[in-house]
């Protein structure tokens, strides 16, 4: 009887964890939305709307045994206090910049883990089908954004910021963020769905091949609408697993060779027909500036995805052993603390940032988990495919853009590192 209970209980705290998980999803797809069109007077507490959730789902996982305390956990936050306890001694001393800055190791670090545990195959892949339906009109959205002037609904920023939430481009274009607040979501978005494309075309009957198609478009045109190298960055690294993939499974490579060719030739007739003309001719032009000023397509790469990981290992002299104090490399932190939304020490880098919070050693041990995480998820990503479960493999793709050096600190960012990396692990389950 004893039994019988406990494993309903159990079973009740999966199903509410997993409405947890994928309210958690489309909060972190249309966030930006509520805090741009609908409730913008509610911008700053939507920003953190995902945290509570976060925490909420964790302490029901505690409670019902779903949540086993890893090494990566208990060691993040082991290293977490620590930073907690010299903020206060040797740094900022803010609360508030603080307990932000603590949320990314604390709450939302340890749901990676339960998103992976109570999350399989059959769930990542609902995920999948529901990201490629939402892209359809995400590139509808992108497109309004694109050729309309900042001033227009569709380009309000946060708070209904009548100046736009587009980014500069080229040619005078900004790149659109799409229902996100910021571009790099939007990015992250296609680089999700970039993911679940590629293996649907290997798994044609587990989807309707017209939507298939359709979201295929949809990903080449965001390419240039986006006006951002990075998403043809992560769709580059995505076709290159792609490949790998399919040299695994030496039936698939005529369907590699004929598909790719189909899609160029369609790419060509939609640049000849005018759709992508005028997008191409600012793309082209925002790659070159920015790349000419970068020095080269391979130092824009290196640059990109190293995030200047050796000067932020090297250039720490400025730095106090134990760092500014967590959250401090934060816009919002910058803005809790001189009421300007700044970075007060310089974190574009995410490794900058970790180390000029907690100082070089704590930095270190920081980066050093998240490499390490990385390199085992890679490794059991690799043994899937060998064993003929593609679909880790791909997401792995998107996830080692994040992983180890991507911009935690940006809410968005952060929630596209959580999630993708949760259902990453519970692709590995049968």
């Amino acid at each position: 009887m004893t039994d019988s209970v406990y494993t309903n209980s159990r079973q009740s705290a999966e199903k509410l964890i997993k409405i947890g998980i994928w309210t958690y999803l489309f909060l972190l797809l249309f966030e930006g939305a509520l805090r741009k069109w609908f409730l913008p007077f509610l911008s700053g507490p939507l920003a953190l709307i995902r945290d509570p959730l976060a925490l909420l789902i964790i302490l029901i996982a505690l409670k019902n045994g779903l949540l086993r305390l890893n090494i990566y956990i208990l060691s993040t936050v082991f290293i977490t206090i620590i930073a907690f306890g010299t903020t206060f001694l040797v740094g900022h001393g803010n609360i508030g910049v603080s307990v932000y800055g603590v949320r990314i190791l604390l709450i939302q670090f340890p749901l990676i883990f339960v998103i992976g545990n109570i999350f399989n195959k059959v769930d990542v892949l609902k995920v999948g089908k529901i990201l490629i339906w939402i892209s359809l009109p995400m590139t509808i959205l992108m497109i309004l954004q694109f050729y309309s002037p900042q001033s227009a609904w569709v380009n309000r920023g946060l708070g209904g910021d009548l100046e736009g939430a587009g980014f500069s481009g080229a040619l005078g274009f900004f790149r659109p963020p799409g229902t996100f607040s910021f571009i790099s979501g939007l990015t992250q978005f296609y680089g999700v769905v970039a993911c679940f494309i590629m293996y649907f075309w290997f798994k044609q009957q587990n989807i309707n091949r017209l939507l298939l198609i359709l979201a295929t478009l949809g990903l080449l045109a965001a390419i240039p609408f986006s006006i951002s190298r990075t998403l043809l960055y992560q769709t580059i690294i995505t076709v290159f697993f792609m490949l790998i993939a399919a040299f695994h499974k030496s039936k698939y490579i005529p369907k590699i060779i004929f598909g790719f060719a189909g899609f160029v030739t369609l790419f060509i007739i939609l640049i000849n027909t005018g759709f992508l003309a005028k997008p191409m001719e600012v793309f082209i032009s925002r790659f070159e500036g920015a790349t000419e000023y970068e020095g080269g397509v391979s130092g824009t790469i290196v640059d990109r995805y190293l995030g200047g990981m050796v000067n932020a290992v090297t250039s720490t002299a400025e730095n106090p052993f134990f760092g500014h104090g967590i959250g401090i490399g934060t816009n919002a932190g910058g803005k809790l603390l001189t009421g300007d939304k700044v970075m007060l020490i310089y974190a574009e880098d995410e490794w900058a940032r970790l180390i000029g919070e907690s100082g070089l050693l704590l930095g270190l041990i920081m980066i050093f988990i998240r490499i390490i995480l990385s390199f085992q998820l890679t490794l059991t990503s690799y043994k899937m495919l060998r064993m003929g479960n593609m679909l880790p493999w791909l997401l792995l793709s998107f996830c080692l853009t994040l992983i180890p050096n991507g911009q935690w600190g940006q809410i968005t960012t952060l929630g596209f590192a959580t999630f993708s990396t949760g259902i990453l692990i519970a692709s590995f389950k049968k």
